[in-house]
């Protein structure tokens, strides 16, 4: 039987906000209008086509790993995971499954699926799917760190799972499952990379994610769940170049664009849209070759972080739109733990550490990522000259593939790059799981996984996840926060604001995320 629809605003109100990691607080997150998705979807104001145009491109859309900011966006509208996360707030719902999960015992649950769940192919879901999607996430190199506290997932019949897990691990359960998104199990590693189907509101039409290319949707007519399409079709247009984005909602051409550059704001809320800045843990960081000298050395590393002017960074660069990294979270995340070693504007900190690693004077190449986090190269460059750092920037589009586990030294001495895993979560394990736990960024990409500080850090997350209650686990989390600050194999620079340009009389029940995308559940577009 078909479950009533539900728009994002009943939605909001009606979920319960995680316990453990409670979400960031954000303003500017509620729904733009009083009526309802559904009556504007049903009156003669609702328009027929989304429209958006979003910044990151890529070629792969399986939802195995994702880590592509476009498809994982995309991958919210046309799949579901038993749970899913509602990033507005951070809280869980149900999705795929019919309600909580069922203790069993501490470290054994299980989870049935909704009644009549079908994937976009008319297929039932079956627990055999979820098994499938579960285990290959798990063997995957990017989730399988999020995926850790499970030992095994089996199909009890064909619509209920049973997760065996190494040790308990209830408060995070939840949000940690709706990391997976489900898929048929039939679907071959080709065809979930270029034809995925799942069991979401949307599923493809067309996919074309090169820059300059299009995605386009329609409502998958099978779908039963409580967030169903609100109109015949989606069309997302990829733009890398920020004029193009600007000037495609500026004339009207969509409804609304990720990553409004500062320094077109007014421009853009000069032609009738909102540009809404949010609060959020997106960040640019850099990151060591720590294999190789002098970058093995932390202090070299220091020196780095405290040779930028950080506040002329964020306000010449940003347009104050951010701020300076006082630990590995934000200020605003519940969890926030200012670090033992913060990072000021210090030259002369910067000139005694160097000495001290006796490296008074370095030649280094700083590989720069052609995103935005390329507007801040020629300051850090300039800021580095005046310690004894002297920097040859190379702006280029990062080879990930080439940046793995490898016995040789890598060819790269330091990066400028920029990342957000709260796209899949905001809980701390996760977030510093992503960067620093067993997987490639520290095993091929900053290589730190080597020293015997990160083998401490390992065991003290898992200390953590296995920690008796939330003030024992959080003491544990400032331990790790402290470690990370002052070994800064990889550290953030600082936390920007996200920016969203939108129509607000155009898009019914919208808001913009504190991470990289846009989110159009529940969304009804307006003529």
């Amino acid at each position: 039987m078909d479950q009533p629809k539900l728009t994002r605003r009943g939605f909001l109100a009606g979920t319960a906000a995680t316990g453990a990691v409670a979400a960031l607080a954000l303003s500017g997150c509620g729904s733009n209008s009083s009526s309802s998705a559904s009556s504007a979807a049903e009156g003669s104001t609702a328009a027929e086509a989304i429209t958006a145009a979003l910044n990151y491109s890529s070629t792969n859309y399986s939802p195995v790993g994702c880590s592509s900011a476009l498809i994982l966006a995309a991958t919210w509208h046309v799949f579901e995971g038993l749970y899913d996360m509602d990033l507005h707030n951070y809280s869980t719902y149900t999705a795929l499954a019919s309600g909580e999960p069922v203790k069993v015992s501490d470290t054994e649950y299980e989870v049935s699926l909704r009644d009549g769940a079908k994937f976009s192919d008319g297929t039932d879901v079956t627990a055999a799917d979820v098994v499938a999607s579960f285990e290959a996430n798990m063997a995957d190199d990017t989730y399988g760190a999020f995926l850790s506290f499970i030992s095994g997932v089996a199909a009890k019949d064909d619509k209920t799972v049973t997760f065996t897990l190494n040790y308990p691990f209830e408060p995070l359960l939840k949000g940690r499952l709706s990391v997976v998104k489900i898929f048929p199990a039939s679907l071959s590693a080709d065809q979930l990379k270029t034809t995925p189907i799942g069991s979401g509101p949307w599923m493809y039409d067309t996919i074309n994610g090169d820059d300059g290319g299009r995605i386009t949707f329609i409502p998958n007519e099978n779908y039963n769940g409580t967030m169903p399409a609100t109109c015949q079709s989606m069309d997302w247009n990829v733009l890398k170049d920020d004029t193009s984005r600007v000037t495609a909602i500026t004339d009207g051409s969509v409804n609304a664009i990720t990553d409004v550059p500062a320094a077109n704001a007014d421009q853009v809320s000069g032609a009738g849209a909102a540009v809404e800045d949010v609060p959020s843990f997106t960040l640019p960081f850099l990151m060591f070759n720590t294999k190789k000298a002098p970058f093995n050395d932390k202090r070299v590393r220091q020196a780095f972080f405290y040779a930028i002017d950080m506040d002329k960074l964020i306000a010449n660069a940003m347009a104050g739109h951010a701020a300076a990294a006082t630990s590995f979270l934000p200020e605003g995340y519940a969890n926030y733990h200012r670090a033992s070693t913060v990072y000021t504007y210090d030259t002369e900190k910067a000139k005694q550490l160097l000495a001290e690693a006796q490296q008074e004077s370095i030649s280094c190449e700083l590989m720069v990522n052609n995103t935005w986090v390329a507007a801040l190269a020629a300051q850090i460059k300039e800021d580095l000259a005046a310690v004894g750092i002297e920097a040859t920037i190379k702006e280029t589009a990062i080879d990930w593939a080439s940046l793995a586990p490898s016995d040789d030294i890598l060819p790269y001495d330091v990066m400028l790059t920029s990342g957000d895993p709260s796209c899949f979560g905001n809980d701390p394990d996760l977030l510093m799981t992503w960067w620093y736990g067993d997987n490639v960024w520290t095993q091929g990409r900053s290589c730190w996984n080597t020293t015997t500080e990160w083998a401490g850090l390992q065991t003290l997350l898992q200390q953590a996840r296995e920690a008796a209650d939330t003030t024992q686990q959080q003491e544990i989390w400032n331990q790790c926060f402290d470690i990370i600050a002052e070994e800064v194999p990889i550290y953030p620079l600082f936390h920007k604001e996200v920016s969203t340009g939108y129509y607000s009389e155009k898009l019914e029940d919208f808001a913009p995320i504190s991470t990289t995308g846009l989110v159009f559940l529940g969304t009804t577009p307006l003529a």
